[in-house]
């Protein structure tokens, strides 16, 4: 009877680790108004071999307000102005821009920065303890997603210190975050962008 007990109390506690990974996505998006981080992003292939490596700094502050700067190896800006999305490619001189919508649940910075898109885009479980991190997966309601699913994870503090996006074409990307804070005071000037002289501009 005992070992029945303990094997049901187990099984309940290990209920309870894996349940607090979408109540700490929850609390994250209900407590973080705005926050920064360093990360580093690397690409995989299919076999986990590693196809493009890259760092910086990110900055979101909601409702879809971001700027992610890509340092190394090559320079790339991301800012979201609340109204459009614009990726700024330094070597080739080149702005994309979007409306904002069309971009939210396609990138990672767009999909922080919402007040709630990954409830309303994706369905959320949880997924089995790793690394000493609380994960969750997110499939995309829709078949239009850039994403097969989004996997995401928690330290003990609550805090989100991984991304782990999932394509189509079997490409794996994985986004670690380091030093982050939370509510910190930032610059609006942040969050705009103004095309530079000379570079081509693409889309609206």
């Amino acid at each position: 009877m005992l070992k029945r007990l303990c094997v049901a109390a187990l099984c309940l506690a290990a209920v309870e680790a894996n349940a607090a990974a979408t109540d700490k996505l929850r609390s994250f998006i209900a407590a973080t108004r705005s926050a920064q981080a360093n990360f580093t992003q690397e690409v995989q292939d299919k076999n986990g071999k590693r196809l493009q490596y890259s760092s910086g700094t990110m900055q979101f502050e909601r409702p879809g307000k971001f700027r992610w700067e890509y340092r190394k190896p090559y320079e790339q800006l991301i800012v979201g102005d609340g109204r459009k999305f614009w990726l700024y490619d330094v070597d080739l001189e080149q702005v994309t821009v979007k409306k904002l919508d069309a971009a939210l649940g396609s990138s990672p910075a767009a999909l922080l920065s919402g007040s709630n898109e990954i409830e309303r885009g994706f369905d959320l479980k949880n997924i089995e303890e790793r690394d000493g991190l609380e994960w969750l997966q997110a499939t995309p309601k829709s078949s239009e997603s850039t994403f097969e699913k989004i996997l995401m994870a928690f330290n003990g503090k609550s805090e989100l210190v991984r991304m782990e996006l999932h394509d189509a074409f079997g490409h794996h990307t994985v986004l670690r975050f380091s030093e982050l804070k939370s509510n910190p005071s930032l610059s609006p000037q942040r969050f705009r962008f103004t095309p530079p002289k000379g570079a081509d501009v693409l889309g609206e």
